[in-house]
């Protein structure tokens, strides 16, 4: 495990990152705290001096005083409960007196109730008595929350309570717990379920470590998280994602609101569950380096390049010097004391090198990044050693990576740039029917759950012809009953149990994705790092409004803007209109770089979502397994489609259609964010009156370059004819894209081309010719015609193809995003 203290700030453009375990050097002065340090590492709370005991010690009083007790606590409506506790109690303890120990908590540890994979207490029950279970899950209640037995997780877990936070609460007295009970009620983006979970996370976590809630530590939370990650117990582990759940992320959020942490502890639990960034120096320690003036060399070398890359390649870097190179060459060769490599030891290295593992039952196919980074320290050696010889010289030694060690490595490149060209062809074909598939699934599910919405338990409902039912189970009546929000999950005609209201969201969200990637091209870390601050309009001297789409740095740490299409801006503005439903406004949130290994400032990311108990933002890898299940989704039940998208397709496709569509290559560049632009742009900069006039006075210099009668100036009778191109360009169902001096390819056969641009006004047009079509085909039909038939089938795909587009337009209403606004002059 890396150390908590970096040697590095990890401050950078992207994001103005932030590492919650060094910031406390910057706060400029920390209020009180009863804990002495902010720095968290997962410990169990110390045992207290004075440990909580609400009824005095309770560790050796007799069954028949604990019964009376419990009959006088927790009183309920009738009496019916307390007896009920009682019996529970004398079989329990009843039980536990056999066992030997001087008090309560010494028998409960010898009945093996405590230990990991325990059973529930209700096993004491007789076998004859329907109610002895119930009674035993009531004592012990009723046991844990009067700290007459502290259980341990397992312990405590193997017992099913209903409801234990609330009783919990009530027998404790505890000023703390009632604020933090109330704060929870007070979380507006918590629903019920989440406060419950809350307040249980909270309670289980006081009852198993023996403690208040004044003594309950960031280092105590995030114990009890881990400890229930370890034995699969957090909420939800049961599913695919077992290793990823973790406990108690809401009773933190709500703690460090209350500001029951220290100054300095992170917002949210999820900031410890990832390492963060390396030292250089465990960077380099996790090889197993012998040679300790070899290991300070390579911590001396990977600190001064450091400073000119970012984490993820100096990561990289250490891993191919480190683990590729020296880590082996140890292993070849014990007795190396020197960079001087035999001829011998470096073919042995060589011919290692090209497999993975010991096991070496896998070919490794990227050889060339590593002998070209082994090389350039070799050569950095050299240069450094005429600056700082005292420092450098005694290492230099000759590279053993000589020139044609590296020959075809452009070949090679050649070769990775035609599997990615080839790849681009393939799923060019295939994007409309992801669209489609995408775009047809959230629209679905959205009608769904606005027509289930209203419906209600065990009620059914008709949605374009099928029957629907919804769920009707004693936990759903439970639920309601207790006043908590019921997702809608209904019964599909299949018999399927569908979750409505977790399917429409996942859908919108990949639909988001995909619109957003398709149209902008941006990569899919600046996908999921848009925030509200990223739109942003530009007014041209002309007086045109452009929406412009603000693109944080991914790969280089320079920012570029990107103008919104219609389609483009039309998905943005449904992803602010989600978050700021109900006059709200976009949720402030953290968010991890998984390269850089550091948290973001708070701020009101786009692609944000509830997850359990807290709000998070999607991740990259959240994307790609999106795209991967749609594309097998797909793949069932097309033939035709047998290929798999990635999020960096829908980049590759867009700079493709841009290229190909007539735009100047440097000019796609600026829009794709390729560091082949040389000058830092700004917001205007990028998109707007600059690039333009760059490239006019780049054509106005080719043309100086030409002869003079080559640009002769218009003649009224060429104008007229530039002027009749764009009026003949107007049909009868809309509008012809074709450029300027280009024929119609297709003899006037609107249908089919594909310049065709559809108004919405003329879909009844389109069902005439559709009508018209399949009467047509009919009458082939009759006559065998299978020549017609084959001709009007093409027609009709091409026809529906662009009733679906036009329909399409029709459904986007107008949505305002809230774009600011400059605030009216005070009079």
């Amino acid at each position: 495990m890396p150390s908590q203290e970096l040697t590095f700030g990890s401050y950078t453009v992207r994001n103005r990152r932030t590492n919650y375990r060094d910031r406390d050097a910057e706060l400029p002065e920390p209020r009180g705290t009863r804990f002495s340090s902010a720095q968290v590492k997962a410990a169990p709370a110390p045992r207290p001096e004075n440990p909580p005991a609400p009824f005095g010690d309770l560790s050796r009083s007799s069954i028949e005083d604990l019964c009376y007790l419990a009959t006088s606590t927790l009183k309920g409506r009738t009496s019916s409960l307390a007896e009920k506790r009682r019996r529970g109690l004398r079989l329990l303890l009843g039980h536990l007196e056999t066992l030997p120990g001087e008090t309560w908590q010494e028998r409960w540890e010898a009945s093996g109730f405590n230990e990991e994979n325990a059973q529930s207490v209700n096993i004491l029950g007789r076998p004859e008595s329907r109610f002895d279970g119930s009674d035993l899950i009531s004592a012990a209640k009723w046991a844990f929350g009067t700290r007459l037995i502290q259980p341990s997780l397992s312990g405590f877990r193997a017992n099913k309570f209903l409801d234990f936070a609330e009783p919990f609460r009530k027998l404790q007295n505890d000023p703390h717990l009632d604020a933090f009970f109330a704060a929870v009620d007070a979380t507006e983006h918590f629903n019920n379920n989440h406060r419950l979970r809350a307040r249980f996370d909270l309670t289980c976590a006081l009852t198993v470590q023996g403690i208040d809630l004044e003594h309950l530590t960031p280092a105590a939370l995030l114990h009890y998280s881990l400890e229930c990650r370890r034995l699969r117990l957090t909420h939800g582990a049961s599913t695919h994602n077992k290793e990823t759940r973790f406990a108690a992320r809401g009773a933190w959020e709500v703690l460090h609101a209350m500001g029951h942490f220290p100054d300095g502890t992170p917002p949210t639990l999820r900031t410890f569950i990832y390492n963060g960034q390396y030292t250089i120096e465990e960077m380099v320690d996790r090889y197993g380096i012998k040679h300790q003036g070899i290991r300070q060399l390579l911590i001396d070398y990977l600190v001064r390049r450091r400073a000119d890359t970012d984490y993820i390649t100096t990561e990289g870097l250490a891993r191919h010097l480190a683990s590729h190179f020296w880590a082996k060459i140890e292993e070849l060769n014990p007795d190396q004391q020197d960079l001087v490599l035999s001829t011998d030891l470096y073919d042995q290295w060589r011919a290692d090198l090209q497999f993975w593992g010991k096991e070496k039952n896998r070919v490794r196919k990227d050889v060339a990044s590593i002998l070209l980074a082994i090389r350039g320290f070799y050569v950095d050696l050299h240069s450094w050693a005429i600056e700082e010889p005292e420092r450098w010289a005694q290492w230099v030694a000759p590279c053993p990576i000589q020139p044609k060690d590296l020959k075809g490595f452009g070949k090679r490149r050649r070769e990775i740039n035609r599997r990615m060209a080839e790849r681009t062809r393939v799923r060019q074909p295939l994007l409309p029917i992801l669209v489609q598939h995408v775009e047809a699934r959230h629209e679905h599910l959205a009608s769904l759950l606005e027509a289930g919405a209203d419906v209600p338990l065990g009620g059914e409902f008709t949605l374009n012809g099928l029957h629907y039912r919804r769920t009707d189970s004693r936990q759903d009546r439970r639920l309601l009953n207790l006043g908590i929000e019921l997702p809608l999950r209904v019964f599909a005609p299949s018999g399927d149990m569908i979750n409505v209201t977790m399917a429409e969201d996942s859908a919108f969200w990949e639909w988001a994705a995909v619109e957003i990637l398709r149209h902008s091209g941006i990569r899919v870390e600046e996908l999921v790092e848009l925030t509200h601050l990223s739109i942003r309009q530009y007014q041209r001297p002309n007086g045109e409004v452009i929406a412009l789409l603000v693109i944080a740095p991914s790969k280089s740490e320079r920012e570029r803007v990107i103008p919104m299409s219609a389609e483009l801006f039309h998905t943005v503005a449904q992803v602010v209109r989600r978050h700021t439903r109900n006059s709200r406004t976009v949720p402030l949130l953290t968010r991890y770089d998984g390269h850089e290994k550091t948290w973001s400032e708070p701020m009101p990311f786009l692609f944000q979502r509830q997850i359990g108990t807290s709000r998070g933002v999607m991740s990259p890898t959240t994307v790609l397994n999106m795209l991967g299940r749609t594309c097998e989704e797909i793949a069932k039940t097309s033939k035709t489609f047998a290929a798999k998208f990635t999020p960096h397709d829908f980049r590759r496709l867009f700079a493709t259609d841009i290229v190909n569509g007539g735009l100047p290559i440097h000019i796609g560049a600026a829009l794709l964010g390729h560091l082949n632009l040389q000058t830092t742009q700004g917001y205007v900069a990028v998109f707007a009156e600059d690039i333009v006039s760059h490239y006019q006075k780049f054509l106005n210099h080719r043309r100086s370059l030409r002869p003079e009668t080559e640009y002769a100036d218009v003649t009224a009778d060429e104008w007229t004819e530039f002027e009749e191109h764009f009026d003949k360009r107007k049909v009868e169902l809309g509008n012809c894209a074709r450029p300027y001096g280009s024929p119609c390819q297709h003899e006037h056969a609107c249908i089919r081309c594909p310049m065709l641009q559809v108004n919405p006004k003329m879909l009844p047009r389109l069902a005439e010719l559709e009508k018209d079509l399949l009467l047509r085909r009919k009458r082939a039909e009759q006559e065998d015609w299978l020549g017609e038939i084959e001709g009007i089938d093409m027609t009709l795909t091409f026809l529906r193809t662009k009733q679906a587009d036009a329909a399409r337009l029709t459904r986007r209403a107008p949505v305002d995003i809230g774009l600011p606004r400059p605030r009216p002059e005070q009079p």
